[in-house]
């Protein structure tokens, strides 16, 4: 986690997918969101920071806050006070029980029975039952926030007190997908459906929202109140945010879109599953040669190219699992050596003096990525193989990968919290641009989704990944919630909750 300060003059744009599992999974698409700082700013502007008489959090009005089909973004934010899921990832992107008191899973029929946990009560007094659990997952297997990741539930089906879910493979992980925010059944068309959450919206006068004082967790709130404030579009929550009449909203600090902004204000970080790397035509001399992938990816400084060309909003990584993840095979790292890269091509046969050209593909409206790409590039040029970097508009650059017109390109993906690599790396996934296809690979990946001990399930298919290489991994990029300075003590958000352990922190608020 991270905590900055910035009294600059900064420009960021709102992240329209950061929470509660928004971001479409195993896709790629365009960013949208980045804050840049002036490097060259001589005195940075000063703001006297004054407190907020109430903390506000904005929405849009006249738009549903149902959190399995809402707009990404505002409502979201709201939302994550509202609704729990039967699970919650922590900082280290695990999944830990919430209306879930615990499961059994089969192996030999790919079942998992969920039983509720007892005693919880939706904000209107009503007790949560598993119909209404096995509702709102059954509209999120349809939904295009969450369809994807529920893709493999073949049933759902409710029982005393317990969900079933059968699945239509292994997949010991499946745990970590379910963090998805449940509605009490019937109310999802409301504007304000009803949930399980530590606060509960309310109508009467202005739009607010007050504690749950029946919540099942007991915990006292740093509020009793949080006001709502309109927004009928982006520019006005941002003008909103500059001004202070909002404190706090979610933005993606390394993304593709500017809006300026000014004023006092922090951010932390929050570790994700968006994975950047560099993806490999494996199909195309001289890249299906795996001495020279494993050699490229020593090539690579990853932690600099975080550092300079992220901003440190991520974190390096050599496999393509976060290494905030417990499950993250730290003991197969190899420490950045130019001496080590330079011997992997002499020994790959790429140090002869005879040049061999190639091209790295990008999408050019992300400037981040142009400069990690561009970075990464030069790096790899250091011997016969010269790369140059093309950056292509995004139609051009999907269109591009889906035809398998490149050498080299370099990506961002979502990957969902089971860490299933099945679409980046076996034969015919959606997302193996470069035609990676190895019985190996394919046979490690099945024993990682059936594993009883998933670390050391995921530490072979990592060992195994290191020497084949058929993707770089670079890094798990950051995403970010800012507030106004010193208004809020003790923020952890992780990536589905910026209000994660709110009960542990402290509002400043201005004394009337």
């Amino acid at each position: 986690m991270k905590h900055r300060f910035l009294k600059a003059i900064c420009a960021l744009c709102l992240v329209p997918a950061f929470l509660t599992g928004c971001w479409h999974e195993d896709t790629e698409e365009p960013d949208s969101g980045q804050l840049l700082i002036s490097q060259e700013m001589a005195e940075p502007v000063q703001e006297e920071v004054i407190l907020p008489a109430a903390f506000t959090l904005p929405y849009l009005s006249g738009q549903s806050l149902d959190p399995v089909t809402c707009a990404d973004g505002m409502q979201q934010v709201v939302g994550a006070l509202l609704y729990e899921g039967l699970f919650q990832l922590d900082t280290q992107l695990e999944p830990q029980p919430l209306l879930c008191s615990g499961y059994t899973y089969a192996p030999e029929t790919y079942t998992y029975v969920f039983s509720l946990r007892s005693g919880v009560t939706f904000t209107d007094g009503s007790p949560l039952t598993a119909g209404d659990v096995v509702q709102t997952l059954r509209r999120a297997m349809s939904s295009v926030r969450y369809g994807t990741r529920l893709k493999n539930v073949a049933s759902i089906t409710a029982g005393d007190g317990t969900v079933t879910v059968v699945l239509t493979g292994p997949n010991t992980g499946f745990a970590a997908l379910l963090d998805i925010p449940i509605v009490k059944a019937g109310t999802e068309s409301e504007p304000f459906p009803t949930g399980t959450g530590p606060y509960a919206y309310s109508g009467e006068g202005s739009p607010h929202l007050t504690a749950n004082r029946s919540w099942w967790q007991s915990s006292s709130q740093p509020l009793e109140t949080i006001c709502l404030s309109a927004a009928g579009d982006r520019d006005t929550m941002l003008y909103q945010f500059t001004s202070h009449d909002i404190q706090l909203i979610t933005a993606d600090l390394t993304g593709t879109v500017p809006i300026s902004v000014t004023g006092s204000i922090s951010f932390q970080d929050a570790d994700t599953t968006i994975l950047q790397y560099v993806g490999i035509n494996t199909q195309k001399a001289p890249f299906n040669s795996g001495a020279l992938r494993s050699a490229l990816s020593l090539g690579i400084n990853r932690t600099a190219v975080v550092g300079a060309y992220l901003s440190g909003h991520g974190a390096a990584a050599q496999f393509p699992v976060s290494p905030v993840s417990p499950l993250y095979p730290s003991e197969l790292e190899e420490t950045y050596s130019y001496d080590a890269f330079a011997g992997a091509m002499a020994e790959a046969g790429f140090a002869s003096g005879s040049t061999r050209t190639a091209t790295l593909l990008v999408n050019s409206e992300n400037s981040f990525k142009v400069s990690a790409a561009e970075q990464i590039a030069q790096a790899l040029s250091a011997f016969d193989l010269k790369v140059e970097v093309q950056a292509l508009p995004w139609e051009e650059y999907s269109a591009a990968l889906a035809a398998g017109s490149f050498d080299l390109y370099y990506a961002e993906v979502k990957l969902t919290a089971d860490w299933d690599l099945t679409p980046l790396l076996a034969t015919g996934g959606t997302l193996n641009y470069g035609g990676w296809s190895n019985a190996q690979t394919d046979h490690l990946l099945a024993a990682y989704a059936g594993a009883s001990d998933r670390s050391a399930a995921l530490k072979a298919l990592c060992a195994h990944l290191r020497q084949q290489s058929p993707i770089l991994p670079v890094c798990f990029k950051s995403t970010s919630v800012l507030v106004q300075t010193d208004v809020v003590e003790g923020l952890n958000p992780t990536m589905t909750n910026p209000f994660y352990d709110f009960t542990s922190c402290t509002v400043h608020l201005r004394e009337e």
